[in-house]
This record gives structure tokens, C-alpha cells and sequence, in this order.
């Protein structure tokens, strides 16, 4: 029987990392006194506040990716690009808050590590199709 300890730990560091991301934006739209539901203001907010909503987005992309490589080709194997998309969503979000110019690294690390799963968790569902039609 597959373990999915390590994918579901995963997710929950992908979420804490999500978590870390809205706490940096409130603490900085605190700093810089900038009311809901405005977005803009001091540089420092925007780029914070970018930096949690580029997170989100990539979030919808990368739970189910991960989930299905883990699910129809391997949860050890699938953790693996999991574990690099968190090290590269940190990258985006450091490099991000100190120099938007430097986010892009980071960026493609979460991007191609979200690509390798959703590419080989469909192959894997294809896989399991086509041998059950056969």
C-alpha cells in the first residue's frame, strides 16, 4: 500500500509557506497604513502584497499536480519536485520583496516543478486508462 505521507506533508509546508506570504502582507499594509480593500500605496505593500497573490495563483496549479502525480505515478517520487516548488516559491518571495528583478529564478523553479507533476500525473491517469481498455 502507497504511504501519501510525504505529498500531504508537503501540501501543509505549501500552505504555511501561503500562510507566511498573508502575514508579510498584513504586517506591511499595517506598516505602511494602508486600509482594505485598497492595493496599492508604498512599493513595499505592492510587492508584498504581489508576492501573496502570485503564491495563491500558484497554488491552484501545484496542489492538484501534485496530488495526481502522487496519486497515479508515485507519492515518494512526486514529493520530491513538491519539496523543490516550496524551496522556489521562498526564492520568489525573498528575491521578490528585495528586488522585483530578481523574482524570476524563483518563479521558474515553482513553475517547471509544477509542470514536471501535471505532465506526469496525467500521463500517469493516460496510463492507467489505457490499461484498463485494453
Amino acid at each position: 500500500m502507497k504511504s501519501y505521507a510525504y505529498p500531504a506533508l508537503i501540501t501543509a509546508f505549501a500552505v504555511l509557506l501561503y500562510v507566511w506570504t498573508v502575514v508579510r502582507c498584513a504586517l506591511s499594509r499595517r506598516k505602511h497604513g494602508i486600509s482594505a480593500p485598497a492595493v496599492t500605496g508604498h512599493p513595499e505593500f505592492e510587492r508584498r502584497f504581489r508576492i501573496q497573490q502570485n503564491t495563491l495563483e500558484q497554488m491552484v496549479f501545484f496542489l492538484p499536480s501534485l496530488w495526481l502525480f502522487s496519486l497515479f505515478v508515485s507519492p515518494t517520487i512526486g514529493s520530491i519536485p513538491g519539496f523543490v516548488f516550496i524551496v522556489g516559491r521562498l526564492i520568489y518571495s525573498l528575491s521578490y520583496a528585495h528586488n522585483p528583478e530578481w523574482r524570476r529564478p524563483g518563479f521558474a523553479i515553482g513553475m517547471i516543478t509544477s509542470m514536471i507533476l501535471l505532465i506526469g500525473g496525467l500521463g500517469g491517469v493516460l496510463r492507467l486508462i489505457f490499461a484498463n481498455n485494453s
